[in-house]
């Protein structure tokens, strides 16, 4: 399977977006760890539509200008992760929720690090906003983009959301 991709600059630092098809596949941290998205074979492609369309997006987002993204999605994992990513995209702009709350809301209260574990996977870092869970204190925890990236994602929504 080929996925397009290109890079585009952001206000954290280099973002590799990733189609496949109709839908964004991947958005991939400058330095984000080999392997934690399984993806296909890579094929540069500047004008991709889907690739585009989420850059317009980002561009908003990262201006406060956009709290909700409207893209396709084609995030490869598995029904437990699925699960997981679906939960996060219900969590409000500016809101936050623990690894705790979404393992309860998934049906398994015990299961907090296996869904820290599907969120660390997350193919699609700010679009399924996985910087919004918190551990249980309200400490921010691992982000595959690094916790500074967290931090400033959690402010940027904070200030556009008051």
């Amino acid at each position: 399977m080929t996925y397009s991709y290109t890079i585009i600059p952001s206000p954290l630092g280099e973002l590799t977006l990733v189609a496949r098809d109709n839908a964004l596949a991947a958005i991939l941290w400058e330095n984000d760890r080999p392997g934690r998205v399984k993806l296909g074979t890579l094929q540069r492609d500047n004008t991709h539509p889907v690739l585009q369309k989420t850059q317009a997006q980002l561009k908003e987002y990262f201006a406060g200008k956009r709290d909700r993204f409207e893209l396709d999605l084609d995030m490869q994992g598995t029904p437990f992760q699925k699960k997981i990513w679906a939960l996060l995209l219900t969590i409000p702009f500016g809101q936050t929720r623990s690894y705790r709350q979404l393992a309860e809301l998934a049906g398994n209260p015990a299961a907090s690090r296996a869904v820290g574990a599907a969120v660390g996977r997350n193919p699609v870092s700010i679009v399924t906003p996985c910087h919004r869970v918190l551990g249980s204190s309200g400490k921010l925890t691992g982000f595959a983009g690094g916790l500074d990236a967290k931090r400033t994602l959690l402010q940027l929504e904070n200030r556009a959301a008051q």
